[in-house]
């Protein structure tokens, strides 16, 4: 499984990285107003700001809902840098611009997918990742993991090569249920990676090594 953070921070994805875990970056408006992020300039000298920062591909979302706009934006986009991959939302408009994009080299991530029917239009489409929210689907009593599994199934019974990006992951267990399912990548903040490194019994055992070590020393 690739593991991408989900942040606009530099410092955070920073940390990420120095882990030797980190595969890519996952980043949307939002989270760039989250860091004081304004301005079209600033916004696009941000996303260059962390593809100099990873060794792996950058999803920049488009803002623009018509066709024309997404292409033009999407365009833009994947010039800024070789790490860019576009993401662009399950929309009519989005999945037209899904195929255009495939037809000319440029890799995409099909965001905003909440069924298992959205994942398939996506990956026909030729969308390189397909990003399902699992998080969001829990918040109303659904399975968000069910979609997860279900998307596995269809993508293995066709062979489609789109990967299966979890995103909305909200704690640990949402990773290790998503790598047990088989996505392709979780994409999440810092803190549900970090949480992956924790267990009580670690803790316990290496604080009887050091406790053992200084009889020796």
């Amino acid at each position: 499984m690739k593991f991408f953070i989900d942040t606009a921070n530099l410092n955070q994805i920073k940390e990420a990285a120095s882990l030797g875990v980190l595969d890519g970056v996952t980043t949307n408006p939002s989270l760039m107003a989250k860091e004081g992020i304004k301005g079209k300039d600033n916004i696009l000298k941000h996303y260059v700001d962390i593809c100099n920062l990873v060794d792996g591909d950058v999803s920049a979302e488009v803002l623009a809902t018509g066709f024309s706009e997404i292409i033009q934006e999407g365009e833009m986009l994947a010039s800024l840098h070789e790490n860019i991959v576009v993401k662009v939302p399950m929309i009519n408009n989005g999945l037209k611009a899904l195929r255009y994009f495939s037809e000319k080299g440029i890799r995409t991530n099909c965001t905003l997918v909440f069924s298992p029917g959205q994942a398939l239009l996506a990956a026909k489409a030729g969308a390189n990742y397909v990003s399902p929210f699992i998080g969001r689907i829990d918040d109303i009593s659904s399975d968000g993991l069910q979609l997860i599994a279900d998307i596995r199934l269809i993508y293995d019974n066709y062979g489609f090569e789109t990967e299966i990006l979890a995103a909305s992951i909200r704690h640990a267990m949402h990773i290790i249920e998503c790598a047990r399912l088989g996505a392709d990548v979780a994409t999440c903040p810092l803190q549900p990676i970090l949480d992956l490194l924790q267990h009580p019994l670690t803790d316990k055992g290496l604080e009887k090594f050091l406790a053992d070590s200084k009889k020796f020393i």
